[in-house]
């Protein structure tokens, strides 16, 4: 396992991160999901994402199970506050004073830990004024509940606008969490070159398109028995858009670059997000065991340029760029 700092901090991260959005406390027994965390320790992955609002706070308590008995120094736990949580009622969602201050203490009760190493706004809020979001993490920075703070999904000039709260407040923004992958590079025209300016790295969610890049997906043929695409709990939503059968044709077009450089396709489609300088971790998900140790082999793995223009012409026109589909909730709807 490789480490990369995170932003213009003193803090190391592995380059692959185990989360559990959509598996645990919904979609895999807690067994199994002990089992997958297990694996991810064992591949050296130390660094682990959550949120509140996973499985309604159930995938923070299986987290915090199944890490309990680790030693805390060596270990980096991500989670995330905006969500709607508990009985979702008028204040239990969004990032004013009163939901981040109940929401850290939540989290770190189910997680069983003092402290939090990142606390991320999961999305921006336009009902909050931003000042009252960013003295509330500055707050909890000081409290020792979170060592550091970072954001999700923000634009552009929202990461500047709260970049520069927070240097008044004294405390850093040092990361951002936007989906990333060869079919969604959202990101690439705005939101990297004001995060390297402002000292923000990336910790990037979906970097195998929902499951879609691993190849396991063919033009015309049903999905797999058992993949997130069969997934009526709220898997099949998320890969919907990805399963034409323009995109899938592009994907197999990966499968001999893959060959070529000794990857599966999975490891390929990870390894490419950390390509970009300004990404320090790809958020890797399992609802197996197996599957985190494959996937790790995609750390520290060096993709030469020829390598990356393949991919680019495989993927071509296929790939979204707006940067305007970086957005959040307009609203707070109880």
């Amino acid at each position: 396992m490789e480490f990369r700092y995170l932003g213009h901090s003193g803090f190391k991260i592995s380059e692959i991160t185990f989360g559990n959005w959509l598996t645990h406390g919904s979609q895999v027994e807690n067994d199994v999901a002990t089992q997958c965390v297990r694996a991810a320790l064992d591949a050296g992955i130390s660094s682990f994402d959550t949120a509140d609002v996973y499985a309604n706070t159930a995938a923070e308590t299986v987290l915090g199970e199944a890490l309990k008995d680790e030693r805390r120094e060596s270990l980096e736990i991500f989670t995330k506050v905006f969500g709607p949580t508990g009985p979702k009622g008028h204040n239990d969602l969004g990032l004013s004073r009163k939901h981040i201050m109940e929401s850290i203490n939540g989290s770190l009760s189910r997680l069983q830990t003092d402290y939090v190493d990142l606390y991320q706004a999961h999305r921006y809020d336009y009902e909050t004024p931003l000042e009252e979001t960013m003295q509330a993490f500055a707050d909890i920075v000081r409290q020792g509940k979170a060592l550091y703070i970072g954001v999700s999904e923000w634009t552009a000039s929202q990461i500047r606008d709260g970049h520069a709260l927070a240097k008044q407040l004294g405390f850093q923004l040092i990361s951002n969490q936007p989906q990333y992958s060869m079919l969604w590079r959202v990101i690439e025209a705005e939101v990297v070159p004001t995060s390297a300016e402002l000292g923000l790295s990336q910790i990037v969610w979906s970097p195998m398109a929902q499951g879609v890049l691993s190849g396991k997906y063919h033009p015309g043929k049903p999905a797999p028995e058992g993949s997130r695409a069969t997934d009526a709990k709220g898997g099949a939503r998320m890969i919907e858009r990805w399963m034409s059968d323009e995109v899938l044709t592009g994907v197999q077009q990966l499968k001999p670059i893959a060959d070529e450089v000794g990857l599966t396709m999975a490891q390929l489609s990870i390894a490419w997000v950390l390509q970009n300088k300004n990404v320090a971790s790809a958020i890797m998900g399992a609802s197996r065991p197996e599957q985190v140790e494959k996937n790790a082999a995609a750390a520290g793995v060096k993709l030469e340029p020829a390598v990356m223009d393949k991919i680019d012409a495989a993927i071509g026109s296929l790939a979204e760029r707006d940067p305007a589909q970086t957005k959040s909730p307009a609203s707070r709807e109880a």
